[in-house]
């Protein structure tokens, strides 16, 4: 067996599973996109040791070794992989990674209000923007006397 053929198909799975991690948008399609890759790394261990065991006598097989070691490790990454995505589902209501790194950054709807946000209408500093008769000056012993 010639090793072009499995090192093609290896560099094509390889590809489109990094395509897959880029153009993605939902979490689970980019964890398939992984496995996807981690399945051509695994074809070209078991490609490449079948190519270099017909040079020698007696081999430990190495690459095949090594191969059930990633998919061992593969099934783990993708158990505790969707435990995360499901997680995240139940929390945020969606696993649409661009939303979800909107509201880790803090411009979603759930996230913080920027502090220095001049037309935020909580903010006490901006005239009509609280309703309570706090001051929005001074310090946090004074504001403590005024709520008090």
């Amino acid at each position: 067996m010639h090793l072009a053929y499995p090192a093609v198909l290896s560099a094509l799975l390889f590809c489109t599973g990094v395509y897959g991690v880029l153009a993605r948008r939902n979490a689970i399609l980019v964890l398939m996109s992984v496995e996807l890759m981690l399945n051509a790394v695994n074809l070209n261990l078991v490609a490449f040791d079948v190519w270099l065991s017909g040079a020698a006598e007696e081999t430990l097989h190495s690459g095949q070794a090594l191969t059930l070691f990633t998919i061992a490790i593969a099934a783990a990454e993708i158990g505790i992989g969707l435990a995360i995505v499901l997680a995240v589902h139940r929390n945020r209501g969606t696993s649409d990674i661009d939303k979800l790194r909107d509201t880790a950054e803090g411009h979603g709807l759930d996230g913080p209000d920027d502090p220095d946000d001049p037309d935020d209408p909580g903010d006490p500093a901006v005239p009509g923007g609280s309703d309570t008769d706090t001051p929005a000056t001074g310090t946090a012993a004074e504001k403590a006397e005024a709520t008090a």
